[in-house]
């Protein structure tokens, strides 16, 4: 250690007088004075280590006694390869510090090219060569699904001299270990497959729906690194075959008639020729020669009339051509619009059948099929129709179970059952949004409230059942709302608690527990917060007792708990609603059509079935034995919509057919 402080004493005397030559790595040179000062010539160098040095303090303490040269005549033996002839050689440098010479000349080596991370690794002792670490790379490549053990105990077969912990620092410098570990979150890894694991892929799916939300409602574009995610998911998913199916094209003589039914109910007196697109007068004939076109009349009779192709010069229709049909007339097809309306009417607001429908109007019941399967092309596009959307900010969501005996799900008892879920506005009874997911599950969930986002309702309040799911994802895709479980359902799962732990006859056997369940229903009949703060805690006081009796009773309890302040948010809230009595409303009206389908084909039969629905119910008027605020309106005038004008009301009335057929375009209730 006294050396050790003439040395320091020394540098800072600046008695070195050391001249650098050629840069650090080249080495430096010692005058005699420098030599006689640190007494490198005479003292044994092993006094400068002491005990406990890191190996990373050591092998800098090697490199600097190894770049030391001596001023004079340069020798020729014992050189380096960046040709110089250090003042200490490698095997004298090797035997005071304790360490082999082929270590010492691997340090230097790194030193060289500049590879710190080798030189400053402290992960094992052992020596790493090339030859080794690309022979544990290759097994790592060839069973990725190994672990590090498993790598370890194949190399040892194989007649490896190695260690874990070699092949450890391998996995752990090369990267394998953090690429692994990124594999197996992101795919199943083993010997028979290697695809994305579904609720990776689908989280992924969603993160960027709910981030393209968020920019389109801030009014801003994605930033570079967003865009490259959004492309890497798009592409993983078109790769792995869960790329979304493309959306039904709407049938050209559907266009034409969902045209008649939502543009405003105005008779077009002149005849002047318009645009059947965009309705510009601006038209040019594009041929004198006339086409045929064939319908059929009131008598079923096939009629010929003259049409004309045109030419549409305003610069914003899309189309460029239309055929100046008659009214009455629609494109690619025999039969004239009274029929399809007529049919759409018998089928749905009539709650009638294909069958039926098509033995009234002489058609067959898949030609019927076919016209009103058509209309499930989309959803109704509140925004393109009205210009905005409206709900009273408390919206309920419900699910219900419907049949499709035709799909890829796996074997098990829910096989052939799909979920359809709703959201209602409570206030309104308007149908937000409706969609069919194979699996009721927490992926789903999201799904469809990010669905209800986009439409563009933010709700105050949403009111849900006891599912677990919806809880952190109305938090995640509606901050602002409060999330209310319903009292109807909290009540009746602590009444089928009761009997699952105390038996079917349990208030006539055990009354002390009809007691308690009683308490708990007079909790929520409380008219204040406070006095129902009393009762709950009055309730939780009883805990010990019963649990006393009976252990499994602790679940009542747990479950009154955990539900608690999602259940006592509606008392004294003149906005909260206390049920989701709104939605199964909504479901009961849903079950009086899709009864008589015993169950759906397939999924994507089931999709256009809702959608027709949708478009349906929302005109439908509430009948005249039903609440007195909701009487002889649809959900949509209950909304604050004016669809006075809307031929579609009055079909979804019952009305005749008796209004005009030529509608004034670009003219729409706002």
């Amino acid at each position: 250690m006294a050396s050790q402080g003439r040395v320091g004493r020394a540098c800072r005397r600046s008695a070195w007088a050391v001249s650098c030559v050629g840069g650090v790595n080249r080495g430096c040179r010692l005058n005699d004075r420098a030599m006689a000062v640190t007494g490198l010539n005479s003292v044994d160098i092993s006094a400068y280590k002491w005990p406990g040095m890191k190996p990373v303090r050591m092998r800098l303490m090697i490199l600097f006694l190894r770049l030391l040269e001596v001023a004079g005549p340069e020798r020729v033996i014992g050189r380096t390869r960046d040709d110089r002839a250090p003042f200490v050689r490698q095997m004298q440098v090797a035997e005071w510090f304790g360490v082999p010479q082929p270590n010492v000349s691997r340090w230097e080596r790194y030193w060289l090219a500049g590879n710190w991370p080798d030189l400053l690794s402290e992960k094992t002792v052992e020596l790493l060569t090339a030859e080794v670490r690309a022979r544990i790379i290759q097994v790592f490549a060839a069973f990725p699904w190994w672990g590090l053990k498993q790598v370890h105990h194949h190399l040892r077969e194989q007649g490896q001299a190695l260690t874990y912990r070699q092949v450890r620092q391998v996995a752990e410098e090369s990267g394998w270990g953090q690429l692994r570990q990124e594999l197996q979150r992101r795919y199943h890894l083993n010997a028979d497959s290697f695809r994305p694991r579904d609720d990776w892929l689908v989280g992924q799916l969603l993160s960027q729906v709910e981030t393209l939300l968020a920019r389109l409602e801030a009014g801003q574009g994605l930033t570079p690194q967003e865009q490259i995610t959004l492309t890497e998911v798009h592409t993983l998913a078109a790769e792995s075959g869960v790329a979304a199916h493309p959306p039904l094209k709407a049938l050209p003589w559907l266009l034409r008639v969902e045209q008649l039914l939502f543009g405003q109910w105005q008779t077009v007196t002149d005849d002047q020729v318009r645009c059947i697109y965009c309705g510009s007068t601006h038209v040019v004939r594009k041929r004198r020669q006339p086409r045929w076109k064939k319908d059929y009349d009131a008598q079923g009779q096939v009629q010929v009339v003259a049409v004309y192709r045109s030419y549409c010069r305003n610069q914003a229709c899309d189309k460029g051509s239309f055929t100046n049909l008659p009214p009455g007339l629609v494109p690619y097809s025999v039969y004239r619009t009274e029929t399809k309306l007529l049919a759409l009417q018998m089928d749905t607001w009539g709650d009638s059948t294909y069958r039926r429908t098509g033995q009234a109007l002489g058609l067959k019941s898949m030609t019927i099929y076919r016209w009103v399967s058509a209309w499930g092309d989309d959803l109704l596009p509140m925004a393109a129709l009205f210009g905005v959307v409206k709900s009273s900010g408390v919206i309920g969501v419900d699910e219900k179970y419907v049949l499709v005996p035709k799909n890829d799900k796996p074997a098990d008892k829910m096989r052939r059952w799909m979920d359809v879920s709703l959201a209602v506005d409570v206030y309104t009874y308007d149908l937000l949004h409706i969609a069919i997911s194979a699996h009721n599950d927490k992926a789903n969930a999201l799904a469809f409230l990010l669905d209800l986002r986009a439409k563009g309702y933010q709700p105050r309040v949403v009111v849900t059942d006891l599912r677990r799911d919806y809880g952190p994802d109305i938090a995640q895709v509606f901050p602002q709302a409060v999330h209310h479980e319903g009292i109807f359902h909290a009540l009746q799962y602590v009444g089928t608690m009761c009997r699952q732990i105390y038996g079917r006859g349990y208030a006539h056997t055990q009354p002390e527990v009809e007691t308690l369940r009683q308490d708990i229903v007079q909790i929520f009949r409380a008219k204040t917060k406070r006095t129902a703060q009393k009762r709950y805690e009055k309730v939780l006081a009883l805990r010990e007792q019963y649990v006393h009796q009976q252990s499994e009773a602790a679940m009542i309890f747990d479950f009154l708990e955990r539900h608690w302040p999602k259940l006592v948010n509606a008392i004294e809230s003149q906005l909260i609603p206390k049920t989701n009595n709104t939605v199964e409303l909504v479901i009961r009206r849903f079950d009086q059509h899709y009864q008589s389908f015993c169950g759906f084909n397939s999924i994507d039969t089931a999709q256009c079935f809702l959608a027709v629905f949708e478009k349906v119910y929302r005109f439908t008027p509430f009948s005249d034995d039903a609440q007195p605020a909701i009487r002889g309106k649809c959900p949509l005038e209950l909304a604050g919509y004016d669809i006075s004008q809307l031929p579609m009301a009055a079909l979804c009335k019952g009305l005749s057919f008796d209004w005009p057929l030529e509608v004034a375009h670009n003219d729409v209730p706002n």
